[in-house]
């Protein structure tokens, strides 16, 4: 359990590479434009979405999901060397599909190993957990992220990401292989000859529907929003000497409010349920939206993603949970948590291209309300058609 802490502490630092420290790299030191900067994530995020649902079938089916964790930290470190040695347009291009390929495995060897562990009982209390240690390793990379590109430069924060992929490795590592029970990991809970669910069966579940629904309009409303922050702070009538520092200021403030938030989220889904948890999480990215256009200064930018922590933490833990409701005794755990990142995906980077279009366009203002405006339906559209998905056995 020791190393699992481990494994998603350090994880954080390299789940998405360098993440949205990219949007500022482009804009401040390349000086790309912000259609150029949606493009670029836009494309990643394809490339990861058509590699969410087979990497979750795969761990499904995989019994070494330490080494899937290792070899995709690998591919994030080289394609963060690639990124700042050569830096041309196609290796940008090239090297954040490969990230976000790789990236695909994390969410579902991580959730699979959590639960291969620790089992459906203690599941969203250690879901919580994980979601803290996640946040609070967001936290110290940020800090030091931040600091290094202050003192070295914005590039420094691309050997920052391959220093953390090989520390990565280590902990994932340090997990006890035959702690896991695999079949557990997948949710099939039926003993020695669990069955099956149909891929056909799970798209025919009303309630997994709906769930798919809610979460591609949160994460339409939520994708673009801190990139897009990250491009205002940078923009030549902000601070762009201090755009790097400042966006690790974004990444902390909100990381230190997930850090409990997470663990608060599994506590409550555990006692409240998990409707009326993430109904508080769906609430916080509206009024977030709005908040950023009220004020250009950047310290109330920043201490608006406080909005962020709330939303975000929430999210992380009880999305995984609900998933593990829904699927328990199917078998298809970590396939489903694909299919679901799968669609989530095509509406992250629907965001990021289209929110980029709008920017350029009509201005910052213009991206962050129309993302309110979708956070809003998808509050009232989780409100309305989601059930109760807890089950106290």
């Amino acid at each position: 359990m020791r190393a699992l802490d481990a494994l998603n502490f350090f994880l954080a630092d390299v789940r998405e590479g360098i993440g949205p420290f990219l949007a500022v790299y482009l804009a401040a030191t390349l000086h790309w434009n912000p259609a150029q900067i949606g493009l670029t994530l836009a494309l990643g995020g394809f490339a990861g979405v058509l590699a969410q649902t087979p990497m979750g079938a795969l761990v499904d089916q995989i019994r070494q999901k330490r080494l899937l964790i290792v070899s995709a930290s690998a591919v994030i470190g080289l394609g963060s060397l690639a990124t700042v040695l050569i830096g041309t347009k196609p290796v940008i291009f090239g090297s954040q599909i490969a990230m976000q390929i790789a990236a695909a495995i994390f969410p579902p060897a991580v959730a699979a190993i959590t639960l291969g562990l620790v089992g459906y009982r203690e599941m969203d209390r250690r879901t919580g957990r994980n979601g803290t240690f996640d946040h609070a390793g967001n936290v110290a990379g940020a800090l030091l992220a931040g600091w290094l590109s202050t003192v070295l430069g914005a590039g420094a924060i691309f050997y920052f990401a391959v220093a953390m992929s090989v520390v990565n490795c280590c902990a994932a590592l340090a997990i006890r292989e035959n702690d896991i029970d695999h079949e557990l990991a997948r949710g099939a809970v039926n003993g020695d000859s669990p069955r099956i669910a149909s891929v056909g069966a799970l798209l025919r579940d009303r309630n997994l529907a709906v769930f798919v629904v809610a979460v591609v309009l949160f994460h339409f409303a939520n994708a673009a929003m801190l990139p897009l922050l990250g491009q205002y702070l940078a923009a030549g009538k902000m601070r762009p000497a201090t755009a790097g520092l400042d966006m690790a200021a974004c990444i902390i403030i909100a990381q230190l409010v997930m850090t409990p938030v997470a663990l608060l989220a599994g506590k409550l889904a555990h006692t409240w349920g998990r409707k009326p948890v993430f109904l508080i999480g769906f609430l916080a990215l509206p009024i977030r939206g709005v908040l950023y256009t009220v004020n250009r200064d950047p310290r109330w930018l920043l201490a608006v993603q406080a909005l962020d922590g709330i939303g975000a933490g929430i999210f992380g833990v009880v999305s995984v949970i609900v998933i593990a409701d829904l699927t328990r005794g199917t078998g298809r755990f970590n396939l489903a948590q694909g299919a679901i990142a799968t669609a989530t995906g095509i509406g992250a980077a629907l965001s990021n291209a289209l929110t980029g279009v709008l920017a350029k366009n009509f201005g910052y203002n213009a991206g962050f309300l129309f993302l309110a405006a979708v956070a809003v339906a998808a509050f009232l559209f989780f409100a309305l058609a989601m059930p109760e998905t807890i089950q106290k056995s």
